[in-house]
């Protein structure tokens, strides 16, 4: 079986490293499979992988999402995905010569939707789309409009959990498949830290406004005030370098922000030298999940990301901002904390609750441990999209007459 993912993110996530899980899983029973994408990181890290890599300049991105839908001047935005719409055409073109032949196509996002639909088109192969991200769900016509897309195309519509499922119509076909992680060499942590050592928070993921990167640093701001023994470890990758006339018109219209320096300067403001580390673009996560005691997951996407699922691998809760949380994201009191919206209030109260009871902080993380591996492993989630593939394969294959 040979497979053609669209993979839209240029810096290296939650879900270019899922499907890097599933590839690693997968190509053992030789499968093999090639990615286009836009040149970064997550290209760098998907050719570390063996999944062979087209860069292309960027792929066009139709945002439903909760967050990310398209208002006001955010419609602007639609310039950029015509603009990269030639370059990608000419790379579905152009892997459309490969030999040997594709199998099928894995649109790991549900953003290049209207591109998997062309894909689809170009290479006469079924499409299966990966819903990653909480979908703007009501009776908006954009929301019929993809539902309609979904349902006409895609072959397989997969959903990453159930939060992700129940912002989609529920007439429509999907199944659940939870990303898969591999937790073979991960040791549980079994050390209980005293109330009076120094706790870390870690964070980890791209730094972007929608990830609660903010939220995060201001309820460092509110830890330090109550005098709470908490460093904030931060990791992730800038995605965006305002420079320039381009860089001062986009982050003057709110189309894009240079987070790194935006939170570097309130580092400075407040005086949080002590208390906040950024690390950047870390390469080795499992060495920094061995040094944190609390992951937090701030993001307004209303949805627990990878990192709280490797995290309570190894037996860190996690605070995360979701409202209604199911059992697939977080178990509120259980596997760690929830709060309804990336409130830096409540999430300074979430991480004091965790930071100043370290019994309860470890029992959490336990629970946490046991919690991950009935439902994030890497084996079962790859036979679950392997036997998807195979049905969708078995569907689309004329039977011989005769």
């Amino acid at each position: 079986m040979r497979i053609l993912y669209l993979n839209p993110a240029q810096a290296f996530g939650g879900s270019s490293k899922s499907l890097i899980e599933l590839f690693n899983k997968i190509k053992k029973q030789e499968h093999t499979g090639m990615v286009i994408c836009p040149a970064g990181t997550a290209s760098e890290q998907f050719q570390r992988a063996g999944l062979n890599a087209l860069n292309t300049f960027g792929l066009p991105q139709f945002d439903g999402t909760r967050f990310g839908y398209y208002r006001g001047l955010r419609w602007f935005i639609l310039i950029r995905e015509f603009f990269f719409l030639p370059f990608s055409f000419f790379h579905l073109l152009k892997a459309r010569q490969l030999k040997p032949k594709f199998d099928l196509i894995h649109v790991n996002e549900a953003n290049l939707l209207f591109l998997g639909i062309f894909a689809k088109w170009v290479f006469k192969l079924p499409l299966l789309v990966h819903v990653r991200s909480v979908q703007l769900a009501g009776n908006y016509w954009r929301t019929h409009l993809f539902s309609y897309l979904l349902r006409k195309y895609a072959d397989e519509v997969i959903c990453i959990d159930e939060t992700v499922r129940q912002s989609l119509r529920q007439d429509l076909s999907c199944v659940v498949i939870r990303n898969g992680i591999s937790h073979v060499n991960i040791q549980p942590k079994s050390e209980l830290k005293d109330v009076k050592n120094l706790v870390r928070v870690g964070f980890l993921g791209v730094l972007l406004p929608l990830k609660g990167i903010y939220e995060l640093i201001e309820a460092m701001r509110i830890l330090k005030e109550r005098g709470v023994r908490v460093e904030c470890l931060v990791a992730g990758e800038n995605p965006r370098r305002m420079v320039g006339i381009k860089g001062y018109l986009l982050s003057r219209l709110g189309f894009a922000h240079d987070v790194r320096a935006e939170v570097d300067a309130m580092i400075e403001a407040y005086g949080l030298h002590d208390h906040v580390k950024m690390l950047g673009f870390v390469d080795d996560v499992q060495a920094l999940y061995r040094k944190i005691d609390i992951l937090c997951f701030p993001s307004h996407l209303n949805a627990a990301g990878r990192p709280v699922f490797e995290a309570a691998f190894h037996s860190v809760p996690s605070v995360v901002a979701l409202e209604n949380p199911l059992p697939d994201a977080i178990v509120h009191g259980v596997t760690g904390l929830a709060v309804p919206r990336p409130d830096p209030e409540m999430i300074a109260d979430a991480i004091q609750k965790l930071a100043e009871d370290a019994e309860y902080r470890c029992t959490l993380g336990r629970q946490a441990r046991v919690w991950a591996e009935e439902n994030f492993s890497i084996e079962r989630s790859a036979e679950q999209m392997l036997e998807i593939y195979r049905r969708v394969l078995n569907k689309s294959t004329p039977k011989a007459k005769g």
